[in-house]
């Protein structure tokens, strides 16, 4: 029998729970897993020569820049990548897999959620009942059905946005770096979509053409009681910006689930403003967070199996060559 492919775990979770998940009782005697004694840089850049396979930390502390010479496959634990150095692993041939999909209606869902307690005032009715207040009529809830809404990304979960926005009577447009021929929506250009939305869903992938995407100029075409909802990544929005841009009305509230810095900064100005503040939790659900795991194993278990795994976000080949 050949030597057993390492797998690094990274995940933040208990090193038992990691075992049950993804080492020998999960995937079979080929696999030792292998877990960071403390979770540092640095004591995963040492362990990365002596290892085979590599989970992805979906927090992401944890990362990995230069793979080594023996890694030969990397599965990310989410569908966000941005904690890899893609180009750096796809320089040394080995490819990475995401979760595609796996947290679609937990982001769209939540999405969703956030935008009708921006409309209805929920959290702020909530804390002034509890002040022993009534403002009955005065809080100046409204009804999402007929507002705008437009979702810049269209990938799994953006398609989702459009179909549950769609449902409930709101007219969609989207953006998109390319257009989708089959998109449930239509396309519209960046400063035409924000200028013409109501509400404004943010679910697009960060990388360089993305980074800052919203910026001052771009948050000023909103109109004046439009929402803006962040599902994305926080760079996808200039915060400083924006913040500005909510003490000026136009955006007149934001619900945002990621941020530049995460956590964040005890000393964020967006803690005192029109902001609803979610700890980057669109996507942790107890169901997405199965179907990560099934997901991940299972990609696992095609390199196992010498199958190719799905899901490549690199541009690498699938088909998986163990290295030294």
């Amino acid at each position: 029998m050949s030597r057993p492919y390492r797998l690094l775990a990274l995940p933040p979770l208990d090193a038992g729970l990691l075992e049950l998940l993804f080492g020998a009782t999960a995937l079979g005697p080929e696999v030792e897993l292998v877990v960071p004694p403390q979770r540092t840089q640095a004591a995963v850049d040492a362990l990365l020569p002596g290892v085979d396979l590599v989970l992805g930390d979906w927090s992401p502390s944890l990362t990995v820049h230069d793979p080594g010479p023996r890694v030969c496959f990397v599965q990310q634990p989410s569908v966000g990548v941005d904690g890899l150095d893609l180009e750096a692993i796809a320089a040394r041939g080995v490819p990475v897999a995401n979760t595609a999909g796996a947290n679609t209606v937990s982001v769209a869902e939540w999405c969703l959620t956030a935008t009708l307690a921006l409309l209805r005032r929920t959290v702020e009715g909530d804390a002034a009942v509890r002040r022993g207040e009534w403002p009955q009529t005065t809080l100046g809830g409204r009804e999402l059905a007929g507002l705008r809404v437009g979702v810049v990304g269209m990938g799994p979960i953006g398609r989702r946005v459009a179909t549950t926005f769609t449902a409930l009577g709101c007219p969609v447009s989207y953006w998109s770096r390319t257009p989708k021929d089959d998109a449930p929506a239509t396309f519209r250009e960046l400063d035409d979509l924000l200028a013409g939305s109501d509400v404004v869903v943010l679910v697009i992938a960060l990388g360089p053409q993305t980074r800052g995407l919203l910026d001052a100029r771009r948050l000023a075409l909103m109109p004046p009681r439009s929402v803006l909802v962040n599902a994305a990544r926080g760079d996808v929005v200039d915060e400083a910006a924006l913040a500005d841009a909510l003490r000026a009305g136009t955006p007149s509230a934001a619900a945002l689930d990621v941020f530049s810095a995460e956590p964040l900064p005890a000393d964020s100005p967006l803690r005192d403003l029109p902001v609803l503040l979610s700890p980057h939790a669109a996507g942790s659900t107890g169901e997405a967070g199965l179907r990560i795991v099934a997901a991940a194993a299972a990609n696992l278990r095609r390199v196992l199996a010498g199958e190719p795994v799905v899901d490549v976000v690199n541009g690498v080949a699938p088909n998986v060559v163990r290295r030294g």
